[in-house]
């Protein structure tokens, strides 16, 4: 993506669910985005991996206009907001230490690694949710990462 990033006010919020019918919400630049992004396969559950994803019904989200100044106002978003966040992030801090990130070479890497054609070590990437289903079926121990890597977050 070129360009600045857009106000989160000018961005679409679903509330989503997929196959088996973990429900999550996620930003969109819009519903053009939303379909190119869900189309190519790039739109997950971020529980299970499923790419299988429908829209939920949403009610808009209207907010007074003496709301509207305070929510202008820059969220705090690098302090954790919940114990949960605050254990996510811990998680977080202990792979990035303990592994090394391979990136969108994490398929190949991981299997180099279980042939024992690459030194073992710990690793974490990218994989679209397809893949990661052919290692687990393949018996290359591998599990889904609550977070994106930093390159891909905003």
């Amino acid at each position: 993506m070129t360009g600045p990033i857009k106000a989160v006010n000018r961005m679409i919020r679903y509330a989503l669910k997929c196959a088996k019918a973990h429900e999550f919400e996620s930003w969109f630049q819009s519903a053009a985005a939303y379909d190119a992004l869900r189309g190519a396969g790039h739109v997950a559950c971020p529980v299970c991996g499923d790419a299988q994803i429908e829209k939920l019904l949403m009610a808009p989200s209207v907010q007074p206009a003496r709301k509207a100044a305070a929510a202008a106002e820059k969220p705090d978003l690098a302090t954790p907001a919940s114990a949960l966040e605050e254990a996510m992030a811990a998680m977080r801090a202990q792979i990035e230490a303990n592994s090394e990130y391979v990136g969108v070479n994490f398929v190949a890497e991981a299997r180099k690694i279980h042939a024992g054609e690459s030194r073992e070590r710990s690793i974490y990437g990218e994989a679209k949710p397809e893949e990661a289903k052919k290692l687990i079926e393949e018996g290359v121990p591998v599990a889904p990462l609550p977070f994106l890597p930093k390159r891909r977050a905003n």
